[in-house]
């Protein structure tokens, strides 16, 4: 059974960048959809970016597109989120989940996954 181990979290100003990684363990994540969403105290869990592993194919939330990019690297078995432009409403603690891919583009939501990491916090100063 596949496992999801997020990194590359942490604390920068308005505008900076950061890189999430999610390196699977386990199984491959090969034709597969992998998500990231984020969670902020108090709010639900909100998707932010999904790729099918497959071909690549990404879907992104309105409040992330042109900012935030998400990819994929076979060889490491690795997803990741490159965030740039970082806003304060973009602090949350940022989740990636995986599932089989049975609909493309892999949807955003939640309850559609059952494999999840632990969390990576990622917090935007102004």
């Amino acid at each position: 059974q596949v496992q999801l181990v997020e990194s590359g979290g942490g604390s920068v100003q308005a505008g900076g960048s950061l890189r999430l990684s999610c390196a699977a363990s386990g199984s491959t994540l090969s034709r597969a959809c992998v998500a990231w969403f984020r969670q902020a105290p108090g709010n639900e869990r909100e998707g932010v970016a999904s790729i099918y592993t497959g071909y690549s194919r990404t879907s992104y939330a309105d409040s992330v597109k042109g900012r935030f990019t998400i990819s994929q690297d076979n060889a490491k078995n690795t997803v990741y989120l490159q965030m740039n432009s970082l806003k304060p409403e973009d602090t949350a603690m940022y989740f990636c989940a995986t599932d089989v891919a049975t609909v493309v583009p892999c949807p955003l939501k939640a309850p559609w996954y059952v494999t999840w990491g632990q969390g990576t916090q990622v917090t935007v100063s102004s």
